[in-house]
């Protein structure tokens, strides 16, 4: 405990870090205050009493748990950072089967910028179309905008509000990203996950349980966490010889370097593709209340039962695979290491490289995917337990990993500023030694 206080104090010693970490913390205190401004034209006292319920079990409701209930207070950054990362999504899904874009993958520092232009682009018409779909979502819950403001204008005014926010909030993250600390995208996802946790205890520790119910239910949600940090941490590494020297048939001097392929390659999007899909249809049924039809749908997507839960695990051990397949390619790792001059031992370059790497990915990924729908289905079942629904979402699901990746890729940048400037690191003493003389 010691070292790790001291280690806390020298973060702050050095002044290019402590000038990034306060420098981060006033735009993401920035990104909270956004989420409190209410629209033009909304009144606010009807919708904290009909938005929050009817958004709860909707794709309205996955928006409010990512930006920190601003869709809830319908504010200016209702969107939150949601439209950006559609953007990228499409631009990523597109680099994998257009050869335009897969052109642009492989131009270096060009290619990235024209990428960045795309995906602005993409950010303003998928924002501006979402906005659009909330001005009419706010206009058919009674009592959310204010007796005597035109419809038109609301319309008008909510696009370009919620539309501007968005883009603005994406400014913020690439100032963080430039000159703060971490990633800026994934911190204000982050700071807008952690703002319920508060209010999630709170509400569970007033729920008059038994007090030795609740340290079992805090033991749990511990133990759970532990076990996706270690699941976030893991990696296969696949050794790679190259050769400062060849002779004949002979290596001399080589080197030998490892490619880590991680148990969890695709991270959170599976959850975030399955969870996008299966919203949808509690959301459509939410604007045909009284149909009978319409109800048995609601029932079978609701989140706490069974035939959601099997669909739900099973789409994300598919959009596992799926989105693996896109962000790693055997084939481009080998033709890679073939140029430089690599092999695996025992493994002839080229297409066998490609193949042994490619059964490894397959090999890990299906424990990670395992993984990830096992994370995704815990808020239901921890449910039936009793836990508040608030509470429930932080024991699984896109906030949890969210949380931990978000929290593990920040205090690892932060380590680094520790260790360049000879100062221990936060993490163990050992495994930071091991990475500055170039281990994984």
């Amino acid at each position: 405990m010691s070292r790790f206080t001291d280690s806390f104090r020298n973060i702050f010693k050095i002044e290019e870090l402590r000038q990034r970490i306060i420098y981060t913390i006033g735009l993401l205190v920035i990104v909270r205050l956004g989420a409190h401004i209410a629209l033009p034209g909304i009144d606010v006292r009807h919708l904290e009493e009909n938005a929050g319920n009817a958004a709860s079990n909707s794709l309205f409701g996955l928006y409010d748990m990512f930006v920190g209930g601003a869709f809830k207070n319908a504010a200016l950054f209702g969107l939150g950072i949601m439209p950006y990362i559609s953007a990228s999504i499409i631009i990523q899904l597109l680099g994998a089967v257009v050869p335009y874009f897969q052109k642009l993958q492989k131009e270096g520092e060009e290619g990235r910028k024209r990428i960045t232009q795309l995906t602005r682009l993409g950010t303003v018409i998928v924002g501006s179309l979402q906005a659009l779909g909330i001005s009419q979502y706010l206009l058919k819950q009674s009592g959310n905008v204010a007796p005597g403001v035109n419809v038109l204008f609301f319309t008008i005014s909510t696009v370009v509000c919620l539309t501007a926010g968005t883009m603005f909030m994406m400014w913020l993250g690439e100032q963080i990203t430039e000159r703060g600390i971490g990633n800026g995208i994934s911190l204000i996802i982050f700071i807008g996950i952690i703002a319920r946790f508060p209010a999630a205890i709170f509400g569970e520790l007033s729920s008059g349980k038994n007090i030795i119910i609740e340290i079992a239910l805090f033991a749990l949600f511990v133990g759970i966490v532990a076990f996706v940090v270690m699941m976030t941490q893991g990696i296969r590494k696949v050794p790679v010889q190259y050769a400062k020297r060849v002779i004949g048939r002979k290596v001399y001097g080589g080197v030998t370097q490892h490619i880590p392929i991680r148990v969890n390659t695709a991270g959170v999007m599976p959850i975030i593709f399955a969870q996008s899909i299966l919203f949808v249809p509690g959301t459509l049924v939410t604007f045909l209340p009284d149909n009978d039809f319409a109800k048995a749908i609601q029932s079978f997507f609701d989140y706490r039962s069974m035939s959601y839960s099997l669909i739900f695990g099973l789409m994300i051990v598919f959009f596992t695979y799926f989105y693996t397949a896109i962000a790693f390619n055997p084939r481009d790792v080998a033709d890679t290491m073939k140029k430089n001059g690599g092999f695996i031992p025992g493994i002839r370059p080229g297409k066998n490289t490609s193949d042994y790497i490619d059964n490894i990915l397959t090999h890990i990924t299906l424990p990670g995917a395992i993984f990830l729908a096992i994370v995704a289905i815990l808020p239901a079942f921890v449910s039936y337990l009793g836990v508040t629904s608030t509470f429930a979402q932080f024991f699984g699901g896109t906030s949890l990993l969210i949380m931990v990746g978000v929290a593990l890729d920040t205090l690892q940048q932060v380590e680094s500023h520790l260790v360049m400037r000879n100062y221990e690191g936060l993490m163990t003493k050992g495994r930071m030694k091991g990475r500055a003389l170039g281990g994984y």
